[in-house]
């Protein structure tokens, strides 16, 4: 009975959000008619006006943002008024960027690694430097030797530090520098270390995808994106260069 019951609930619950999503949807598609049709001086006789003003505020202000963007790349500063160029970025441009490369044919793989370059010079542009304490370090569980038996997880200690794998030398660079250091498999724990940890920024390894959804993810907090190398592939054995990513850290570790 009570599987019966939940199961005709969430069918209730279906049909009531097609119904719904129906309605607005054929409302928007009447007002999409009506108003060219009646005209908007018959609305009010301001109407056309206002729509205009509006419209070219919107212009503008896309205008503006988009020019900041390229300039703020170009001389390597951010510009006045123009300190929220990261956010337009992340929300907006990435999905635009990726339509339109895919509807001239550039792969996603090209239009993400292009995002994730651009993110990181505007987030070394604008961030300042942190205590060890506000780094971390995020990993993605590929890194680990996939014949290794230990958990890393939910407590990157268990590992041995065999050097089959670059945990090892990821160990090696927290102990360092006291960072917090961490692996994540999958987007729900990457969002469950960074609540715990709350850190002030994060530098985040893995393949162009998850850099870039992480990226979004986690906006407004700074993520610094390394691409991780994929010798057999993705998802198996990867590795990261671990140069890169000590010459990253300092550049954000305070004294």
């Amino acid at each position: 009975m009570d599987g019966t019951s939940g199961s005709t609930s969430r069918k209730r619950l279906f049909i009531g959000l097609i119904g719904g999503s129906c309605a607005l949807l054929c409302t928007l598609l009447v007002l999409l008619w009506v108003v060219p049709y009646i005209g908007l001086k018959k609305l009010h006789p301001y109407a056309p006006l206002m729509l205009g003003v509006l419209v070219g505020l919107a212009l503008v202000l896309v205008l503006w943002a988009c020019l900041g963007l390229l300039l703020s790349i170009v001389v390597h500063r951010p510009l006045p008024l123009t300190g929220r160029m990261r956010g337009l970025t992340i929300k907006f441009l990435l999905p635009l960027m990726s339509l339109l490369g895919r509807s001239l044919g550039i792969s996603k793989e090209d239009i993400h690694t292009s995002f994730i370059k651009v993110n990181n010079e505007l987030v070394l542009r604008e961030m300042d430097r942190f205590p060890p304490h506000k780094i971390l370090l995020l990993m993605p569980h590929c890194l680990q030797n996939s014949r290794c038996d230990m958990r890393l997880t939910y407590d990157i200690d268990n590992c041995k530090r065999c050097g089959r794998c670059p945990i090892t030398g990821l160990l090696a660079l927290r102990d360092r520098y006291g960072v917090h250091l961490a692996i994540a498999t999958g987007g729900t724990i990457a969002r469950r270390i960074v609540t715990q940890k709350r850190p002030g920024m994060i530098i985040a390894v893995a393949c162009y995808r998850d850099l870039s959804s992480g990226i979004q993810d986690t906006y407004p907090l700074p993520v610094f994106g390394v691409l991780n190398e994929r010798p057999n592939g993705p998802c198996l054995d990867t590795t990261v260069p671990l140069d890169r990513l000590e010459a990253a850290l300092l550049r954000f570790l305070k004294d």
